[in-house]
């Protein structure tokens, strides 16, 4: 074992889980460069309301979790039991870490191992946390329906863009487009009278053949992006372009803005957070 590492199953059995006031489960371990206040601050932004939800899981915030042995490293252990952790920064452990590892701690219980020293500042830290928080949330009890017509309305209304890779990927996927099509004018739709007239409506869009499979995979992705953005909106001020990625259109903010106010309404913010939708002024 390198010096420096620990199994994280080690972990987990050493430090001192706690629980939020919030109900979340969650245990510090090494020099995590995080200050508690800040730490406090993220946890305790996530309402009850999801956190029940969460009751198998404990969020472990390590300064690097390691990722598995790659492939062709064929004696190298890739069990949950050989899961490694680094108790300091170390370029050396930086290169073989990653953003989060989850580890199996027995019946019904994972741990879910946070790297700290690999987030860039409390913005990326919060984003990878609460992104962790959505995706369990909606293995735990899926999608509202709610949620899922309104950004299926904005699918087949062809709103430009999409929150994450994922979710723009499944959208075109369902809509039987190609998987990164970037066009926003729907492709005209032969007339179901058959007389010849075409047409791009939403109403078309909607009686065109669907990938029942893919738009559950839109719907879900979108909720877990959207319900980490909002969570991200009461632990941090951020301007929404932050988001951007190069690969993808990000959503059309008055689209993301229906998102998140719907999920608000699910989820109110806790004592002490507010949640607001505030647009830059064009000069």
């Amino acid at each position: 074992m390198q010096t420096g590492l620990i199994r994280a199953v080690q972990v987990a059995r050493d430090v001192e889980e706690r629980s939020s006031v919030n109900g979340l489960r969650f245990a510090t371990f090494g020099e995590t460069g995080v200050p508690a206040p800040d730490l406090q601050s993220m946890i305790e932004a996530v309402p009850p309301a999801i956190t029940a939800a969460l009751k198998a899981n404990t969020y472990f915030f390590v300064p690097l979790a390691l990722r598995e042995p790659a492939e062709s490293d064929a004696t190298a252990p890739k069990s949950s039991d050989q899961a490694m952790v680094a108790s300091t920064y170390s370029a050396e452990f930086d290169d073989e870490a990653i953003c989060h590892r989850n580890v199996s701690l027995g019946t019904d219980h994972q741990g879910i191992f946070i790297s700290t020293r690999l987030m860039g500042d409390r913005f990326a830290l919060c984003f990878e946390f609460f992104i962790n928080i959505a995706h369990a949330f909606v293995d735990e009890t899926g999608v509202p329906q709610a949620f899922a017509d309104l950004c299926w309305q904005q699918a087949v209304t062809n709103v430009r863009g999409e929150t994450s890779m994922d979710a723009w990927e499944s959208r075109n996927l369902a809509l039987g487009r190609p998987m990164h099509d970037e066009g926003h004018t729907p492709e005209p739709m032969q007339s179901r009278r058959g007389r010849g007239y075409t047409s791009t409506s939403a109403s078309a869009a909607q009686t065109a053949h669907i990938d029942e499979k893919e738009r559950g995979l839109f719907v879900a992705a979108a909720f877990s992006d959207a319900l980490a953005i909002y969570l991200l909106s009461l632990a941090v001020d951020f301007d929404y372009t932050e988001l951007r990625e190069r690969e993808y259109p990000l959503l059309n903010p008055t689209a993301l803005a229906a998102r998140l106010r719907m999920i608000a309404e699910l989820f109110p913010p806790n004592a002490g957070y507010e949640f607001a939708v505030r647009y830059r002024r064009r000069a």
